[in-house]
């Protein structure tokens, strides 16, 4: 089977950042594939902006280098047709200086769709959008692109988006959440809304618990002075986490629209149940990575002293509704886990009772499981007979769907999440994006665990590197006489 590719309109793709880690590693790279996949037109135009002075045949030269380094699939004929669509403006956000230049580049030669992805730091989305705008860049059809983070609180969430609703409309503004643009993302949807026979059973009544585990088995790797500041519960779980449950508790949206599916994501931000000083011990697990023998620690890695900052964090979460009042979505995410996860696994209830004896073995409860990463694919473990003639035992086998097999392709290259969203970008798809309310919701929740947290004066509870987190968080699912699914 062949992915559809479906060809976009003739564009400029304005990259604020342009000689940035993010540019290099993921704008590029996407874009180069799909201009290699036919998707993007030779006359699209991509123009990197940063403080650099640089030429436009220079960066085209580091450009090429990125793609080098980045692609696994480089094709050098492809690559010097892409970098034929990159210009490049020297532009100053501090002093203004450049933008009057980068309009005079777009309003030359206009293309019928102008897109400006801000791959800047987060203190410089408001200043550059303003300047963007006074410039004369920013138009009532221009597409704004903002990475996480939105704000590191409610204050300063409101804050930016109050300053970017004076340069810009809402429905121009795309923030941008990488995990929502992951195959098996969407497939959820897919998988809920596009079959009968899930969606009767998506309830308390037939779901015991889900679990979200999103494991990373590298450290801080240089990113200390950032992550120190950040933390695991801002870092991933208030966008990035949040973001999964939404899409596995909303409601049906009347259709697959951007405004129906984020107005559903945004009942569950504010239906699920505060967790304040009284309960968030026992529900909020927060750790830290030390080092081994074999293994640095996270205050050798963030270049830190001392430091009460989370690496680690688990907990237990309630969705207040009818659908799901009564069962328990918990959460993890770590840093130098066991390996690199990313998962949705949603546990069914025993069935009401076994006809079979105890030499049969037990019946173990049915697991829709939706990996994101690595391996994107789903699997539904079911009970069976064991084969073969020595009577009725039984096991647990999985139906796999890991997409490159099942769709009849071993060399089915997925998609990168950052090729999706901009290509929803520039056909003008909010779907996958977070509005300002679903932001300002998801700070609202997180807000109360931060101001708790910096009122404690205890540590986070450590943990070995290359383990599973802390025994702390064993217990938060002992306590319910559950366990955590492997990190594997």
């Amino acid at each position: 089977m062949a992915a559809r590719i479906v060809p976009v309109e003739p564009f400029d793709f304005i990259v604020l950042g342009g000689t940035g880690d993010l540019a290099r590693r993921k704008l590029l790279p996407a874009l180069y594939h799909r201009m290699r996949d036919a998707q993007i037109p030779d006359d699209a135009r991509i123009i990197a902006a940063a403080r650099s002075s640089l030429t436009r045949k220079a960066y085209q030269t580091q450009a090429m280098e990125a793609l080098k380094e980045f692609v696994p699939d480089f094709d050098k004929d492809i690559a010097a047709r892409f970098v034929k669509c990159i210009d490049y403006v020297r532009v100053d956000a501090e002093s203004g200086d450049g933008f009057s230049e980068l309009k005079k580049k777009v309003e030359k030669d206009p293309r019928p769709i102008r897109a400006v992805y801000l791959a800047v730091g987060p203190s410089f989305f408001a200043p550059i959008s303003e300047q963007l705008k006074k410039a004369g860049v920013l138009t009532s059809k221009t597409r704004l692109v903002v990475e996480k983070p939105i704000g590191h609180d409610l204050e300063s969430a409101k804050e930016l988006n109050a300053r970017l609703a004076k340069v810009i409309a809402e429905r121009n503004i795309y923030r941008i959440d990488h995990y929502l643009g992951k195959e098996t993302v969407q497939n959820l949807m897919a998988l809920r809304f596009g079959n009968a026979l899930f969606e009767p059973l998506w309830n308390r009544y037939h779901i015991d618990h889900v679990q979200i585990t999103v494991a990373e088995s590298v450290g801080v790797e240089g990113r200390g002075g950032y992550y120190d500041k950040s933390g695991a519960l801002r870092d991933m779980v208030q966008n990035h986490i949040l973001q999964l449950i939404c899409l596995t508790a909303m409601e049906p949206p009347s259709h697959f629209d951007p405004n129906a599916v984020r107005e559903e994501k945004l009942k569950v931000l504010r239906s699920l149940e505060p967790l304040r000083n009284g309960s968030l011990g026992d529900v909020v697990i927060r750790g830290q990575y030390r080092g081994g023998k074999a293994e640095s620690g996270y205050l050798e890695d963030a270049a830190l002293e001392e430091s009460s900052t989370e690496t680690f964090v688990a907990m237990k979460v309630e969705v207040a509704n009818w659908r799901w009042s009564g069962t328990p979505f918990y959460l993890r995410t770590g840093k130098k886990l066991r390996a690199r996860m990313s998962e949705i696994a949603v546990v069914f209830k025993d069935t009401p009772h076994s006809i079979f004896d105890e030499d049969a073995g037990s019946v173990r409860q049915n697991v829709l499981a939706m990996r994101l990463q690595p391996d994107e694919g789903i699997t539904l473990s079911m009970n069976i007979k064991d084969p073969g003639p020595g009577g009725m035992r039984l096991t647990s086998a999985p139906l796999d769907m890991t997409f490159a097999e099942s769709l009849g392709r071993d060399d089915l290259r997925l998609p990168d999440a950052y090729e999706r969203l901009v290509m929803d970008v520039i056909r003008g798809d909010q779907t996958l994006f977070m509005s300002g309310d679903e932001v300002e919701a998801a700070w609202t929740w997180v807000d109360p665990i931060i101001e708790t947290w910096a009122a404690n004066t205890d540590a986070p509870h450590p943990y070995d590197a290359g383990g599973s987190g802390p025994e702390e968080a064993l217990a938060l699912m002992h306590r319910d006489g559950r366990r955590w699914r492997d990190i594997e």
